[in-house]
């Protein structure tokens, strides 16, 4: 029987970096049944019950991490294709990679996993969804990670993904310029982009690309009873939805059982309801299949969107069955849009840590986010100073001695009064 291990998954800039205790739950708990019990977003989020129309038949989905190992019971048959970017992997992107090897096993164990029976291990949500795995290389040891991510997401669609699942962040609001063609490629070929909003458990306040990218489907995190998530989701404005990203369970290389947190696991969570959605409506475009999603979440937190929840919490039946206008447009934004208005005569996006799974540290302030203020979080330069600064000052110098002026003239007059 397997072992069951109870990990805390957070990320930071340069690797993946588990908490320092580990707690090891007794072999005699770690049944099948008590896997499966574990996976309560199955029924709390409308998963069971769109299961009843379609369980991902026929629908690709591409996992970009470190590998998905189709070895594990639970993904044996799911994983039909897949390589290696990284230069450590094999040559099907199944040989787990890097210092976290089972980051993307876990991914894809609960975004298509079969289970080991009808009511044992760990079952997906789209758990008849087929898997591409591409590996990739994380941390500031991986040769150009961000080269990799862009060649990843253009084999993916080459290789006829519906929906990309990205568990990982660049720990920046901006983006290199390959990842413009690359993603746009996605999206010209009607594919759905989920990324992860990232932790902010690991220092990360803010969203990070590519959950940052006009068009993307970013994924913020919430605990067992439906609230943000303090430590295992970040913040911002292009938060799309939010899934359980708390007390979670997946499958692991060698036969084991992790229990891990963060929004790389409430990426697959959508990710999954994304292949529910297109398999239930064939033909549906990618725009609509986000529209689904976004338009059927429980609102949740004020404003709605807002940077929170986004849209609110997925609902995967509502978004299955629901009667929904289509629309015509990405409700998400336009990447062509962005890159027309924020590349011109722009300098390419500086160098900065490699890609990481789950979430990144302290995001750069910079333009490079859609709807974001022209201004906001720019430096002070030399000409703000001479624009803004000097004349505040001296503006500011001036008005408190006319303060200064009134005042003495008041305490005078005051003084003439008294004495008459």
């Amino acid at each position: 029987m397997p072992r069951l291990r109870a990990l805390w998954a957070f990320g930071v800039a340069t690797a993946l970096v588990f908490a320092a205790s580990v707690v090891l739950v007794p072999a005699s708990s770690a049944s099948a049944d008590s896997i499966r019990s574990r996976e309560y977003w199955l029924s709390d989020y409308g998963i069971q019950q769109a299961w009843n129309t379609t369980e991902g038949q026929g629908v690709t989905v591409a996992v970009i991490d470190t590998g998905v190992d189709g070895d594990v019971p639970e993904l044996q048959g799911a994983v039909v294709g897949g390589t290696d970017f990284s230069g450590q992997g094999s040559s099907n992107g199944q040989t787990p990679v890097g210092t976290d090897s089972s980051h993307g096993t876990l991914v894809g164990s609960m975004l298509a996993g079969r289970g080991t029976s009808a009511d044992g291990g760990v079952i997906g949500v789209a758990p008849r969804a087929n898997l591409l795995s591409i590996s990739v290389g994380f941390g500031q040891n991986a040769t150009d990670a961000d080269g990799q991510i862009a060649e990843a997401v253009v084999w993916a669609v080459d290789h006829g993904a519906k929906v990309i699942n990205m568990s990982l962040t660049r720990n920046t609001l901006d983006w290199p310029v390959s990842w413009d063609t690359a993603f746009q490629y996605a999206m010209d070929h009607g594919v759905v982009v989920v990324a992860a909003a990232g932790n902010r458990g690991s220092g990360t306040d803010e969203v990070g690309a590519p959950a940052t990218m006009p068009g993307v489907l970013a994924v913020a995190g919430v605990d067992k009873t439906g609230s943000a998530s303090y430590d295992a989701s970040s913040q911002g404005i292009t938060i799309g939805v939010s899934a359980p990203s708390e007390d979670l369970v997946g499958a692991a290389p060698g036969g084991q059982y992790l229990l891990w947190q963060g929004t790389s696991g409430a990426t697959p969570i959508v990710a999954g309801v994304a292949a529910l959605v297109f398999a239930a409506h064939p033909g549906i475009s990618a725009d609509d299949v986000i529209n689904r999603i976004l338009t059927t979440a429980v609102p949740k937190g004020s404003p709605t969107p807002g940077p929170i929840y986004g849209h609110g919490l997925v609902d995967a039946a509502a978004a299955v069955t629901a009667d929904v206008p289509s629309v015509s447009t990405n409700p998400l934004g336009s990447l062509a849009d962005w890159v027309r208005l924020h590349r011109r005569a722009a300098a390419t996006a500086q160098p900065t840590a490699s890609p990481d799974p789950v979430a990144p540290v302290t995001a750069l302030p910079t333009t490079g986010v859609a709807n974001r203020a022209v201004d906001a979080g720019q430096p002070l330069t030399a000409a703000r100073v001479r624009s803004t600064v000097v004349p505040v000052a001296v503006y500011a110098v001036f008005g408190i001695a006319f303060l200064a002026v009134v005042i003495g003239a008041v305490r005078h007059f005051s003084r003439l009064r008294r004495r008459r």
